[in-house]
């Protein structure tokens, strides 16, 4: 029998001790954004939960005025832990957007999901990635996936009318917490049945400067202006997949909206959290103002002051901007 000295026997167990500690530091880092279920949480508040998709904040910035001949699109995300991909959460640092009346939207997903080509309406779940979508002129009119280019074999497409008449790319992209820059940027044009046309790409850039092509929409026109104001949201959404997800519990922080390559004049940020109207959601976020920044707060569902649905978000420009 081996015998370990009496001097050897505390760092054995020192070592099992180290070994656990990292075992629970392991098990923990898998889901740092568990909460209890959406069902306990509003039981616990008193408050009976709406039908999902849940949108929990809207984030709006109003400029001066609209940006005519627009080129480009950034605004930045900072997401603080990392999102286990059984959670359905929507970051939208492209909320809604408008050129020449144009609506699109776009942002990171937990699980993006579509048809794996133009052909087949057989609908797949690749996981974490991105996602870029325009709505046709009239939102009834139906747009087909010819207003649509893949950046790879891996996109995913679809077009549909449950949201409003709609084209869109996804792409797989293993985001992880970190800052990343959402990003619209103008392309190359051609006309198409006498009509002159534009596509206008996506892409998502991360922390090290690796740039992430999502694919290109295809917008009528060939001048846009971009209208006076840009939106962000957060939203916990359903699927076939996770018809009902949890809320996670996190911080994401949008940056201050850049067009053109610039920071947009503002004249006011303001905070929304949908409830009675529009697409409802139980009251579970703040928003505050970071510096430049605007962060988002999710937790547990609470009682909201409704005095305090609506509010200003005093954010300024760091000096000699």
């Amino acid at each position: 029998m081996n015998i370990q000295s009496p001097a050897a026997i505390p760092q054995t167990v020192m070592k099992f001790a180290l070994l656990l500690l990292g075992l629970a530091a392991t098990a923990l880092a898998e889901d740092l954004c568990q909460q209890p279920t959406p069902v306990d949480m509003a039981k616990a508040a008193g408050v009976t939960l709406p039908k999902s998709p849940w949108h929990l904040i809207n984030i709006w910035w109003d400029f001066d005025k609209p940006v005519e001949h627009f080129t480009s699109l950034e605004i930045d995300v900072t997401i603080d832990r990392d999102v286990p991909a059984d959670y359905n959460l929507y970051v939208s640092p492209c909320g809604i957007a408008k050129i020449n009346d144009l609506q699109f939207y776009g942002g990171l997903q937990t699980n993006i999901n579509g048809w794996p080509d133009k052909v087949s309406r057989e609908r797949v779940f690749p996981g974490k990635g991105a996602i870029f979508s325009r709505w046709s002129s009239d939102k009834k009119t139906p747009i087909g996936l010819d207003h649509v280019r893949t950046a790879g074999d891996d996109c995913v497409v679809e077009s549909a009318g449950y949201e409003g008449e709609f084209a869109s790319v996804r792409r797989p992209f293993a985001w992880t917490k970190g800052t990343y820059t959402y990003q619209i940027s103008k392309g190359d044009s051609e006309t198409v049945n006498g009509v002159e046309c534009t596509w206008f790409k996506c892409s998502v850039k991360d922390a090290q400067g690796g740039l992430h092509e999502v694919g290109s929409l295809r917008f009528e026109g060939s001048d846009f202006t971009f209208w006076a104001k840009h939106s962000a949201f957060v939203e916990v959404y359903s699927t076939a997949k996770i018809p009902n997800s949890g809320i996670p519990k996190i911080n994401i922080t949008f940056g201050w909206p850049r067009l053109n390559g610039h920071k947009a004049t503002l004249k006011r940020a303001s905070a929304y959290y949908p409830h009675d109207t529009g697409p409802a959601a139980p009251d579970c976020a703040w928003v505050k103002p970071d510096g430049e920044a605007c962060r988002v707060e999710i937790g547990p569902i609470f009682q909201r002051d409704e005095a305090k649905r609506r509010h200003d978000l005093p954010i300024k420009l760091a000096d000699g901007q």
